[in-house]
C-alpha cells in the first residue's frame, strides 16, 4: 500500500516539504503557514496511523501479508521494498491510496516505487494498480459515508442540503497534456451521485498548491460563495479524491473552508472519510484478490486494470 506520507511531529515538517519538492525549499512564509496549519489540527497527521489500519484491516481479510510504503514520509517505498526484501518476497501487488490516476501522483508513486526495486531488490515482481476511480465497493463505501452525513446535515437544516464532490486539484498543464485525472475524478462522483439518487451535485477542487501556475477548478471557494450569493445557507462537502484524514481534510475543509462558508451564512458539513470503512477494505481486497488468486472475494468489472 502506497501513500502521500505526513510528518507526525511539528518539527518535521521542513524536511517533509523538501521531500514533497523534490529538494526545492518554499519560502520561509509559506514554512510556517504549513506549520500553522498543522498545529491547528494537533500538531501531526494521522495519516501513518490510519495508513496502517487500513494494511491492518486488508491483512485481516485477505489472510496475506500487507506492507506500507510512503512516498514523502517514513516509512518510505524504499524501506518497504527493503523489508519486503527480507522477507523474501517475490511479486507484489501495488496499491496507491488515491483512486485517481495522475502521473502528478500516481506517476510518482510508481517511479518512487520501481527505483526502489531497481535498486534494492530487482528480483521482485511488480503488478501495479494505475487506478481504481469506478470500483463498485469504492463507490458503496463513499455512498455509505455521504448518505450518513446528508441525514444528519438535512435534520440539522431542516431541508436537503447540496452536495459540492471534492478532489485534490493539480497544475492544469498536467491535464493539458493529457493526464486523465481530471475526468476520473469526475466520473467518481457521477457515480456516487448516482448511488445516492442526486439529482444535482455540483465538483470542485481543493488544496491547490503554493505555486504561481494555474490549478484545475472550479475551487471550493468558488463554489462556496455561489451558494450564498444564491441564498444556499448549508452544504456537505464530500470528500471523494481522499480516502482517510489528513490535513487537506482536517484543516482545508474542516477549518478554512467552514471558517470561509461562515463568513459568507453558509454552514459547512463534512462527510466522514473513509479510513477504515469495512467497504473501503472490501474494495482493496478485491482488487488484490483479483491479482493473487486468494478467496478475498470476486473481481468486479468496475476495477481498473
Amino acid at each position: 500500500m502506497l501513500a502521500h506520507g505526513a510528518p507526525e511531529r511539528l518539527e518535521d515538517i521542513p524536511e517533509f516539504l523538501l521531500n514533497v519538492r523534490g529538494g526545492r525549499p518554499l519560502p520561509e512564509a509559506a514554512v510556517q503557514e504549513i506549520i500553522r496549519r498543522y498545529r491547528l489540527i494537533g500538531g501531526g497527521s494521522p495519516l501513518l496511523k490510519l495508513t496502517r489500519l487500513q494494511a491492518a484491516r486488508l491483512a485481516e481479510a485477505l489472510a496475506h501479508p500487507v506492507y506500507v510504503g510512503m512516498r514523502n514520509w517514513k516509512p518510505f517505498i524504499a524501506d518497504a521494498i527493503r523489508q519486503l526484501r527480507g522477507d523474501g518476497v517475490e511479486r507484489v501487488v501495488a496499491i496507491c491510496l488515491a483512486p485517481q490516476n495522475s502521473r502528478t501522483s500516481i506517476g510518482l508513486y510508481r517511479k518512487y516505487l520501481m527505483d526502489a526495486v531497481a535498486n534494492t531488490a530487482p528480483g521482485i515482481g511488480i503488478d501495479f494498480v494505475e487506478s481504481w476511480h469506478a470500483h463498485p465497493l469504492l463507490i458503496a463505501a463513499f455512498q455509505e459515508k455521504i448518505a450518513a452525513a446528508l441525514a444528519v446535515a438535512g435534520a440539522e437544516a431542516g431541508e436537503s442540503v447540496p452536495v459540492i464532490f471534492t478532489a485534490h486539484s493539480v497544475p492544469e498543464k498536467t491535464i493539458a497534456e493529457g493526464d486523465p485525472y481530471d475526468c476520473q475524478a469526475r466520473e467518481t462522483a457521477a457515480l456516487v451521485a448516482e448511488a445516492l439518487g442526486l439529482d444535482e451535485y455540483q465538483m470542485a477542487f481543493q488544496s491547490q498548491g503554493m505555486t504561481a501556475e494555474p490549478w484545475i477548478g472550479p475551487t471550493v471557494e468558488s463554489r462556496l460563495e455561489a451558494l450564498a450569493q444564491a441564498g444556499g445557507r448549508h452544504v456537505l462537502l464530500a470528500p471523494v479524491g481522499f480516502v482517510s484524514d489528513h490535513v487537506e481534510i482536517l484543516y482545508d475543509i474542516d477549518v478554512a473552508f467552514r471558517e470561509y462558508g461562515r463568513a459568507r451564512g453558509v454552514t459547512v458539513h463534512r462527510s466522514e472519510s473513509l479510513n477504515d470503512s469495512p467497504l473501503f477494505v472490501r474494495a482493496l481486497a478485491s482488487l488484490v484478490s483479483e491479482r493473487i488468486g486468494t478467496a478475498a472475494g470476486p473481481p468486479h468489472s468496475g476495477e481498473s486494470r
